[in-house]
């Protein structure tokens, strides 16, 4: 994972105006995502101050962070690295990924935890800031003062994530793109480009500066095909199958 300071720095931004805006935005949108999602143990990987699960109906919540820490949280808390989750294989229903995969080192093997630890048809959800937003273009010119809490080169594509999900047999369920005006500090500016939230919606839907996306665990089950005995009546014998004899004909040669 990044540095315990740079986690820090997000949960600070998450403060700010701009960072009140993300995270009200990806709340409303999770909670969206997460209201058929049902089961008996949940995790949220990663910013345990915020509660990303509060709508979801699963039994047992858990959130996960790297350093223990004194600040309030919603559900139990479990100290560990998100590359290695120490929970057993097949016996978690959801997780939530709030900006998990790019701030780690090695977001794939988060990936292939989350797959671990999963039952067959699990849901993850996954969020983070999108790099070819107008948002993530800002903070690459050079110069200019950076806004994300979290470097440029560290986001990863929307594409990129369905394939890595794809490679280990998830299937995209739901997708939700937003964040398409301006990133701004105060809270009357944001509400003036409202109206880009209709625009971007239609006219370049995935160039939001944000993205939510839920995935399913699918598992290939073998189906054993074979003699169905229940349509057998008890005490028949199959029939055997015909066999052509060879036969005589007047002139004694034989004909098959």
């Amino acid at each position: 994972m990044i540095e315990h300071e740079e986690l820090a720095s997000l949960n600070q931004w998450l403060l700010t105006g701009a960072g009140r805006y993300v995270r009200s935005w990806e709340q409303r949108y999770i909670s969206r995502l997460l209201r058929q999602v049902f089961g008996y143990h949940a995790v949220q990987v990663g910013l345990p101050q915020w509660d990303f699960m509060r709508h979801n109906r699963v039994l047992h919540k858990w959130s996960t962070t790297q350093q223990k820490s004194d600040q309030k949280t919603h559900y139990a808390l479990v100290v560990c690295a998100a590359e290695h989750l120490p929970f057993a294989n097949e016996s978690i229903d959801l997780i939530v990924l709030p900006h998990t995969l790019e701030t780690s080192s090695d977001p794939h093997q988060v990936l292939r935890e989350v797959e671990r630890v999963l039952v067959p048809e699990g849901s993850v959800i996954i969020s983070g800031f999108n790099p070819w937003s107008l948002w993530s273009l800002a903070d690459r010119l050079p110069g200019l003062e950076q806004h994300l809490p979290i470097q440029p080169s560290l986001h990863l594509s929307p594409w990129r994530i369905a394939d890595w999900l794809e490679l280990l047999s998830f299937e995209m369920t739901d997708q939700v793109f937003g964040g398409y005006g301006p990133l701004c500090e105060q809270r009357h500016w944001i509400r003036r480009w409202h109206f880009m939230k209709g625009w971007g919606a239609k006219m370049w839907p995935v160039f939001g500066g944000l993205y939510v996306f839920k995935a399913k665990k699918r598992v290939n089950q073998i189906t054993m095909v074979g003699l169905d005995w229940s349509k057998t009546k008890r005490g028949l014998v199959p029939r055997a199958a015909a066999v052509n004899k060879p036969q005589m004909n007047q002139t004694g040669s034989t004909k098959q």
